[in-house]
């Protein structure tokens, strides 16, 4: 199966905290809240990376990643005017037209970066939906100040207990209190939530984050199990139903 990608001109990359970085490309495609965008750079020898759509403005798309190998250390170094190669939106976001009604949005670390773009698209959708966001970060958080706008209520914790709880962002969650929980974080995390949600019988959505090689069902690396057998993250997913697919 053959893969376009197409070039992207940089308009900033900066870091907003440590090696969390934010990246805003020139990009004037369609997108929906939970898609994702493989990224590569010219000339370097790393496979493609999945990256989450954060937020879509007019034509500029946003993307946060952290810089956590040799692949990620060369996204760092661009700079304004630079070009990045990209191919998206790719795989099944949030269905914003579902009826959610009160939602939580459950988040662990570079998890929060899809929440803007569908905390954004669930606002527009009904001003008068009760939204409240829960972060869990391990020491500095990022990204809230950008998501107030957007919901009712904001937990944080962190793992060191610098920001709001000390401890686990699952310790804070009530999902008795929501009809619907869409969920972004590492797998431990997203289990533990869809569980808490299955004790309560509450809808629950989750995004899964899975390495990849191609973005487009085609390597067959980013299989993960559900009900009816293995399904690839990037072209079933990344979102599914949390009964569904099996943590």
């Amino acid at each position: 199966m053959a893969i376009t990608y197409r070039n992207a001109k940089v308009i900033s990359n900066e870091e907003i905290s440590k090696d969390i970085y934010k990246l805003v490309v020139e990009d004037d495609s369609e997108i929906k809240a939970g898609q994702f965008y493989m990224l590569k750079i010219n000339g370097v020898t790393f496979l493609p990376r999945p990256i989450s759509i954060c937020e879509k403005t007019e034509n500029r798309l946003t993307f946060l990643y952290a810089v956590v190998g040799e692949g990620t250390k060369e996204y760092k170094m661009l700079k304004k005017d630079d070009f990045i190669n990209i191919t998206g939106p790719l795989g099944n976001g949030f269905d914003i037209e579902k009826n959610y009604n009160r939602v939580a949005l459950v988040a662990g670390g570079i998890g929060t970066a899809p929440m803007l773009e569908l905390a954004k698209k669930l606002r527009k959708k009904d001003k008068n939906q009760k939204i409240d966001l829960y972060a869990g970060f391990r020491d500095e958080i990022y990204l809230i100040d950008e998501l107030k706008e957007y919901v009712d209520e904001i937990s944080i914790s962190t793992n060191t207990g610098k920001h709001g709880h000390k401890g686990f962002i699952t310790e804070l969650l009530k999902p008795e209190n929501y009809d619907t929980v869409l969920c972004c974080g590492p797998e431990i995390m997203m289990k533990k939530v869809v569980d808490m949600c299955k004790e309560k019988n509450v809808s629950v959505y989750v995004s899964m984050e899975k390495h990849m090689a191609c973005g487009v069902g085609a390597c067959l690396v980013c299989t993960c199990k559900t009900k009816d057998g293995h399904k690839r993250t990037c072209k079933d997913g990344p979102v599914f139903d949390g009964y569904y697919v099996e943590l």
